[in-house]
């Protein structure tokens, strides 16, 4: 973990440095995410509200867009085949 970032976090917040740490390692886990393993947890999170494939894969494509690190434009077809093989 980055020192820096660490110390940081920790002035630009208040936060101890302990918890400063904490709080930047569940941001790097949280980002650390390949797009597949992102795309299949975000599609069986949508299903489990009751969305359908239809409305699943804009709010997917969206998500992806707005990522610190974007895997680019992501078509249908390939957040389908990510699901579903």
């Amino acid at each position: 973990m980055d020192p820096e970032l660490v110390r940081h976090v920790a002035a630009s917040t208040g936060l101890p440095g302990p918890v400063a740490a904490r709080v930047v390692a569940d941001v790097v886990a949280y980002f650390s995410e390949t797009t597949e393993e992102f795309v299949r947890r975000r599609h069986r999170e949508l299903q489990a509200h009751e969305k359908r494939n239809a409305e699943i894969w804009t709010v997917i494509a969206d998500e992806l867009s707005a990522r610190p690190v974007t895997p680019g434009p992501v078509s249908e077809r390939r957040l389908r085949r990510i699901v579903y093989g």
